[in-house]
């Protein structure tokens, strides 16, 4: 069974930078979800304050990929 997910052209754009050419939207995906679950269930572990850390940097790559989309 499949799902459809709607997007915008923007999103799907910031998107397509991060997705290796040899995978499908469904890999990239499940490959971005199981990162930002590793990532949360590594914080209680982490040094206090990485967490933050790790927030701000996630922040401003978005928007450097929203920089780098607007200027294509």
């Amino acid at each position: 069974m499949s799902t459809s997910i709607r997007v915008s052209d923007d999103t799907k754009s910031m998107l397509a930078v991060l997705k290796e050419d040899d995978e499908s939207w469904d890999e990239f995906l499940a490959r971005l979800a199981r990162r930002e679950r590793d990532v949360d269930e590594l914080g209680g572990f982490a040094a206090e304050g990485i967490e933050k850390s790790m927030e701000q940097t996630h922040e401003d790559l978005n928007e450097s990929l929203a920089d780098n989309v607007e200027t294509e």
